[in-house]
């Protein structure tokens, strides 16, 4: 038995499984509906702080925040409870502790690093509010406001989003499974084993609208019925949680927020399609989530909620974590089963679709997590209420990892058909330092680019493909005006590249003769033979008609789509590749080799402190008269630039 099962008693199992069954709050004992309101801290008995304790809040510094906080409250013999929550989601002001005393609203408190931690207690134990730290008040039950703090529904950041996947996370401790249950956890599988078939269950899955979260958004309750209909002994449901997208951490922070509600969605799944094991594949580097997942799992067993007999069903299921190795082929669902059967990660081809023939040759069905962290609302609150958010194709809600040139970097959830620009600049809090939006990254590798005149786009399925991208698992990165489009384009062929499993041979030297034509157009003239100067124009010829041909023979999904970069930013950033190739010349300053470093001879007072620097000795002149950049053997590595305090020294 894990710690955290060792101190629950029976009776206690028993009252929290009870409630189950009842379908009304209303109609629990009074005593139970106290327990309700201090678990969902509607009621605190005594001064209680909450410290967000993520991956992202323990990189910005939560963990020494933590042990200042313990050691406040020692020094100053207070009796407070602490407890430790997932990402909230705006990762941009990490570390974020919330304080909230008895009959008063929860209060947020913004980058809250270990040397102001001990202050802001101070200050708020003393009924000072520090307005320069405050960063809104989250209103609790029937508690007291505070004045003139601005209420998380209020809050920019929060006002334009529907939470409904992320509504746990930073608001309960992760571990704490009579928490979830007392926030509308597991009545959703209450339910479905009560009043559905498996056959049911599907049926009403596929009314709701929900759409696979990972990538090709394929409707989730027909995808069920594939492997419902296939007749076998055994059956299995794989959740995909391996997340190898640059800049995506959507996963990785449900998993650690609320790890629960993946823990009932693949309890739920599973049940549908007529599944005994089901497995969560994940990778090793995420330690914190696993750690989450295993306390999650166990808690679940140890209810009934989990193993044999589930909730006196008959429905058993065992559930399993597997970890990955970190290999982005293996987000593929094919080369996943492959992981798992302890094979090389590769993909392999269909049909058989892995709803005939997956694991270990049996029907098996892999959703990712957001897809099923959504399934225990829809079974509990019906499909009709799912579907009433979204647009006509695309039902419910989006997860995004919102990150690289935007003032609030971090977890975000929004209605399907929200406009690009209000996630930009309502949510996004626009580009920092006043620059201009150029665009937006969306769908990781897979996925392509949304210049400035698709900002009014409307966030769906369809709606991205027109434009050339694709929802893909959600990573979503801000680009500003210093971005140069063909070295974002190098980045991701490059990652492609080195992440292709080298099965086929499309993708294997499509993709490296793609990075090639890429690499010499970013290269200077002078650093080329004539030969090479033939083979670049060559190549730049065939760039779309090579795209084409990896897009048409690649043996999976992620080979087919990893020309989409390229075409994408080809296609709304011409301009940029023209100056590229016939003029040399990058116009965001970004590709060194085409760059041209001159010094203003007016500027110049001979300081040499640019010559000490130049690491090929390109720059001459005697001390304290102008200087001279010998453009034969400058490499543009900017070193001049740098050092110079006169502004002596320009780049083209």
């Amino acid at each position: 038995m894990c710690k955290n099962c060792q101190d629950i008693s029976d009776k206690h199992v028993a009252d929290f499984i009870s409630t189950l069954l009842i379908s009304d709050k209303k109609d629990l004992t009074p005593e139970m509906q106290e327990r309700f309101r201090k678990l969902t801290y509607e009621v605190v008995d005594k001064p209680t702080i909450f410290l967000g304790t993520g991956t992202c809040g323990m990189g910005a510094g939560a963990g020494k925040t933590l042990e200042v906080i313990k050691g406040f409250l020692a020094d100053k013999k207070i009796e407070a409870d602490i407890v430790e929550v997932g990402c909230i989601g705006l990762c941009a002001e990490e570390p974020l502790m919330d304080v909230q005393f008895p009959g008063k609203n929860r209060l947020s408190f913004k980058h809250v690093t270990e040397d102001k931690a001990e202050n802001i207690l101070n200050s708020v134990f003393d009924e000072e509010v520090p307005v320069e730290d405050v960063l809104l008040q989250i209103k609790t039950g029937e508690n007291k406001s505070w004045d003139n703090i601005v209420s998380m529904e209020d809050y920019p950041f929060f006002k334009y989003q529907t939470r409904w996947v992320l509504k746990n996370c930073g608001h309960v401790d992760p571990e704490s499974i009579d928490q979830y249950i007392a926030r509308g956890g597991y009545r959703g599988l209450a339910k479905a084993l009560r009043n559905y078939t498996p056959a049911e269950l599907c049926d009403l899955v596929e009314f709701s609208g929900l759409r696979g979260r990972g990538g090709g958004g394929f409707s989730t309750g027909k995808k069920w019925k594939f492997a419902l209909n296939t007749p076998s002994e055994q059956k299995y449901f794989i959740c995909n949680a391996d997340e190898g997208d640059p800049g995506a951490f959507m996963d990785r922070a449900v998993i650690e927020g609320d790890p629960y509600a993946l823990v009932e969605g693949l309890t739920l799944a599973s049940y549908a399609i007529g599944a005994s094991k089901a497995y969560i594949y994940i990778r090793a580097e995420y330690p914190l989530a696993i750690e989450r997942l295993k306390t999650a799992i166990e808690l679940a067993k140890h209810y009934g909620l989990l193993g044999n007999n589930i909730l006196d069903s008959g429905f058993n299921l065992n559930m399993v974590i597997k970890k990955g190795a970190g290999a982005f082929v293996c987000g593929e669902e094919t080369a996943l089963i492959n992981s798992i059967e302890g094979k090389r990660g590769m993909p392999r081809p269909r049909p058989p679709f892995p709803a005939v023939s997956g694991l270990f040759g049996k029907p098996t069905v892999i959703n990712n997590v957001e897809t099923l962290a959504n399934i225990p609302s829809i079974i509990d609150r019906g499909a009709e209420w799912f579907s009433t958010v979204g647009t006509k194709t695309s039902k419910g809600t989006k997860v995004f990892a919102l990150s690289g040139n935007i003032n609030n970097t971090g977890l975000v959830e929004v209605a399907m058909g929200t406009k690009l620009q209000d996630v930009v600049f309502q949510i996004g809090g626009g580009i920092p330092d006043g620059k201009k939006y150029k665009a937006a990254q969306i769908g990781g590798p897979s996925g392509g680019c949304i210049p400035e005149q698709h900002l009014d786009i409307e966030i769906d399925y369809e709606s991205l493909q027109e434009v050339g991208a694709m929802m893909g698992s959600g990573g979503l990165v801000i680009m500003n005006e210093d971005t140069c489009m063909v070295d974002v384009a190098k980045f991701f062929m490059d990652f492609i590249q080195r992440e292709s499993c080298g099965k086929c041979i499309p993708c294997r030297e499509g993709t490296r003769r793609m990075l090639e034509i890429l690499e010499s157009i970013t290269r200077a003239k002078k650093n080329e033979t004539e030969f090479e100067a033939l083979e670049r124009f060559k190549g730049v010829m065939y760039l779309n008609r090579l795209a084409e041909v990896i897009q048409d023979t690649s043996l999976c999904g992620l080979g087919k789509s990893a020309p989409n970069p390229v075409l994408s930013t080809l296609r709304w950033f011409r301009s940029e590749y023209e100056d590229h190739i016939f003029e040399r010349k990058c116009p965001a300053g970004v590709c060194k080799e085409l760059l041209t470093y001159e010094i203003v001879t007016d500027k110049c007072v001979g300081c040499t402190l640019c010559a000490r620097e130049c690491p090929t000795q390109a720059i001459i002149g005697k001390p304290k008269t102008p200087h001279y950049i010998i453009a034969d053997k400058c490499i543009g590595c900017g070193n001049c630039l740098e050092v110079c305090r006169f502004n002596a020294v320009t780049v083209e």
